[in-house]
């Protein structure tokens, strides 16, 4: 603690008594010497008792002025969260300043009959009376299924940095009572390249064989990180998950959408039945770009049988830093999708090891025979993005972007997807000889 000016001048008065004090008086000035040495520590006792109490009053009188209302709210951990007194569900929330006017992006599961008008209630220091009104945005592929992804945005009141975030149907109501969910992307930095997105796996789905030669080729082209959503897969794939989790190749988001809604397993409402869309992928693809927005400059969004694999590069680092100059405004690269159907196997059995015979799944190594698309009718792609070009994914294509699209050519860059024919008709000597996957 800094001696102040009186004590100061206290001792310096002291030094020149005791310089000057001589002679007969010594029993005198032993008194006086004393008396100023315990006036001098009262003095300073004095000081500091009365200043430690003058800085507690202010600070206790500064507390008294903000006169906080504390916010002891639920934060949630889980990965769906039911919105309270609607029938929608939160998944999560992130900052997104892109919009302007909007601070705040909701990512959620909204059903389209209920949408009313909503209010985001922020808690900003521990302080949760924040509020403010709530743009919706459903998205527009639902594919005419009762619910829908659905992007909810807000703006940050003043004078509030907000940690968490729920949504009230009144601005009035009390938020202690209602679930907050917590804000991303604050403070994330780009950490990776590539990001590839695994919409969700489900029906105990347990595809060993090409899920691991899959992700192991994904390592081989550069990619960093594989975020999937899993609602149920088998004990041997989920061994095998927890064994890349460990590693930090493999991120697992839970997705337990069978507990609040009953999700179909087809995509088309008229024709399979249910509350949403094929087990939410449309959610998970755009909450996956949104999680991966300020950590990878790259967001691969397909599924975990297809590769999007460059023909003319030897990895997807080679592939963009070729394609990225010539453009730079592209959000969305769309790679057509090809088919190397399951039931055609290599002649030679190059690859049919027996160690790996006992392992479930598809030896997609075995399968080099491609099919031509059939050009007369609709063809799928997937895609790479710049997450931070694109606001609302599909599944096929993005729905609302920044930037702009581009179409790679086949030749240069194209998917291996090895499933069931699509022309089951076409003989092994229609198809394609395609050994890509083998370099």
């Amino acid at each position: 603690m800094r001696t102040p000016p009186a004590i100061l001048k206290f001792y310096l008065r002291l030094g020149i008594v005791m310089n000057t004090r001589t002679g007969n008086t010594n029993c005198l000035w032993k008194r006086d010497f004393v008396l100023l040495i315990f006036t001098g520590l009262m003095v300073l006792l004095i000081y500091s008792l009365t200043t430690e109490k003058i800085r507690t009053e202010r600070i206790l009188v500064s507390k008294l002025q903000e006169k906080p209302v504390l916010c002891p709210v639920a934060i949630s951990e889980e990965s769906i969260t039911p919105l309270k007194n609607t029938k929608h569900y939160l998944v999560s929330a992130f900052m997104d300043q892109r919009v302007k006017g909007f601070d705040i992006r909701i990512i959620g599961i909204f059903k389209r009959d209920s949408i009313n008008p909503l209010h985001c209630s922020f808690c900003c220091g521990g302080v949760c009376n924040k509020t403010s009104p709530a743009t919706i945005l459903p998205h527009s592929d639902h594919f005419g299924f009762p619910y829908t992804a659905t992007d909810v945005l807000c703006q940050i009141p003043k004078n509030c940095d907000p940690s968490s975030v729920t949504v009230l149907t009144q601005p009035s109501s009390n938020a202690s009572d209602h679930v907050f969910i917590p804000i991303r992307n604050k403070k994330e930095e780009i950490r990776f390249n590539f990001t590839v997105c695994i919409s969700s796996l489900f029906g105990d789905y347990n595809n060993v064989l090409q899920f691991a030669q899959t992700l192991e080729m994904y390592k081989l082209l550069g990619v960093n990180r594989v975020v999937i959503y899993n609602t149920s897969c088998g004990p041997e794939l989920e061994r095998l998950l927890q064994s890349y989790r460990q590693e930090g190749f493999v991120e697992m988001v839970p997705w337990p959408i069978d507990r609040f809604l009953n999700p179909s397993r087809g995509w088309l409402f008229s024709k399979h039945g249910g509350d949403l869309h094929y087990f939410g992928q449309i959610v998970t693809l755009n909450e996956c770009m949104y999680r991966s927005m300020e950590r990878s400059r790259y967001v691969l969004l397909n599924d975990i049988d297809e590769i999007i694999m460059p023909y003319k590069h030897e990895n997807l680092v080679s592939l963009m830093n070729s394609l990225e100059p010539q453009h730079s405004n592209v959000g969305e690269f769309l790679i057509e999708n090809h088919i190397f159907p399951k039931k055609h196997f290599e002649p030679s059995g190059r690859f049919h090891l027996p160690q790996w015979e006992k392992v479930p799944g598809i030896n997609i190594l075995e399968h080099i025979y491609r099919e031509d698309p059939e050009r007369g009718v609709y063809h799928p792609h997937k895609m790479i993005v710049k997450p931070k070009l694109i606001e609302q994914t599909s599944v096929h294509e993005v729905l609302r972007k920044f930037g702009e699209r581009y179409k790679v050519p086949l030749e240069v860059c194209r998917i291996i997807h090895v499933c069931v024919s699509m022309r089951g008709y076409l003989k092994l000597e229609e198809l394609n000889e395609d050994k890509r996957l083998w370099d």
